[in-house]
């Protein structure tokens, strides 16, 4: 194997072939977890009139302190049906528009109330209680700039400007692939030297997350034939992402025959552990990941890898993994050569992030890994973290 990239480099090659898709555009109401392709602007002024914050009564600050008779009640969408004259008062429920002639609102519970008349004892202040018209935003204004995934607050922000629709990057197509002869589905029978199949499990379930439509290709044994097949069929998506096959031994097929078919191999080997031996290539537009064979080593490399280049196809402006600060709980010793993502259980303690190794961080621990809910990132050195020292840690779905 020749020398190996660090991480940051191996990254940076992906992110250079993870050109945005073509852009669609997507109804509000299935925009979830899209990225914007084009800045999105309210069609309106946000909030459009003047309105009440809470429910009260509309008036004139300048009549107050006073007891003024209650001429009207407004409701939220039923304007007043004639401007507010000086001396009168109109009862005004949160969000409904104050009417013509009204300054402030007083809330119901600073007033008494009797026989349709409301005594303010003492003055209120001009534009109490009033959401001016364009306090928010003006007709126009940028709303979501491009590049920017859609949360709930953001899929809110665009309903309430009137934004019927944005342009989006089409989702991804990733198509995953499990090789190995040994692989049975999870409910058959095993006989000697097999093992239930896990990988494509995990792998669907994450591109699902960052966005992709999957396509489910199955395993396939270790056989030239049904490789190229399988891959041949992979590279009809946009992203192929392969588990197991990109090793050195006589079974690792996944790379020789991926060249056959003209997959240009861009990398071959990361300074990361778990997920060294990854392997990355392009044909035409596809990208097309081998990842290891072990469980935490595809889980591992899919959120270091994959998922920034998914994020990326979709326009995301910043797909890298979000490392956030936190402190480990214990003592942790150093690969001096490589990268090391550790699993890891988090805490809150004294309003810090705490991280807590866990035993068992070999690659095919699977089940330990199960209970992790992060990654610190370990940098590689002689000396080891000590209990206390601040790291970084992505956060595990």
């Amino acid at each position: 194997m020749a020398a190996l990239l660090s991480l940051e480099e191996a990254q940076r090659l992906i992110l250079e072939r993870a050109t945005p898709l073509p852009a669609e555009r997507v109804e509000l109401d299935s925009a979830a977890g899209r990225v914007t392709a084009e800045e999105a602007r309210s069609r309106v002024d946000l909030p459009p009139f003047d309105s009440s914050a809470m429910d009260g009564f509309a008036l004139r600050a300048a009549d107050t302190p006073a007891r003024l008779p209650v001429v009207e009640r407004i409701a939220a969408g039923r304007p007043a049906t004639r401007e507010l004259r000086t001396g009168e008062a109109m009862g005004i429920a949160t969000g409904a528009a104050v009417p013509a002639g009204a300054d402030a609102v007083v809330p119901i519970e600073d007033v008494v109330e009797d026989d349709n008349e409301i005594e303010i004892a003492e003055q209120v202040p001009l534009g109490a209680s009033i959401r001016p018209a364009g306090g928010d935003l003006r007709a126009g204004d940028v709303v979501v700039p491009s590049g920017v995934g859609l949360g709930a607050a953001q899929l809110g922000a665009l309903a309430a400007a009137g934004v019927p629709d944005i342009a989006s990057a089409r989702r991804p197509r990733a198509a995953v692939l499990a090789t190995g002869s040994e692989l049975r589905r999870p409910g058959e029978q095993l006989e000697p030297g097999q093992i239930y199949e896990a990988n494509g499990v995990i792998l669907a379930a994450q591109l699902e997350s960052a966005g992709a439509e999957v396509v489910r290709l199955g395993t396939v044994a270790d056989d030239g034939a049904a490789h190229r097949e399988a891959l041949a069929a992979g590279l009809e998506a946009d992203v192929l992402v392969t588990s197991a096959g990109v090793s050195v031994g006589p079974h690792d097929l996944v790379r020789s025959i991926g060249v056959e078919l003209g997959v240009e191999e861009v990398f071959w080997g990361v300074a990361v552990k778990p997920g060294k031996p990854v392997w990355f290539g392009v044909r035409g537009r596809t990208l097309v990941f081998g990842l290891p064979g072990n469980p935490v080593s595809s889980l591992v490399s899919f959120e270091l890898f994959v998922r920034p280049a998914i994020r990326a196809l979709q326009g995301d402006a910043s797909p890298l993994p979000r490392f956030e600060p936190g402190r480990l709980a214990r003592s942790f010793r150093r690969n001096p050569a490589r990268t090391e993502l550790v699993r890891a259980r988090s805490a809150v303690v004294d309003g810090a992030v705490e991280l807590e190794p866990l035993t068992g961080q070999e690659s095919h621990m699977i089940a330990r890994a199960a209970a992790a809910d992060a990654l610190v990132l370990v940098p590689p050195g002689d000396d080891p973290l000590e209990p206390g020292e601040e790291v970084s840690y992505l956060r595990l779905a």
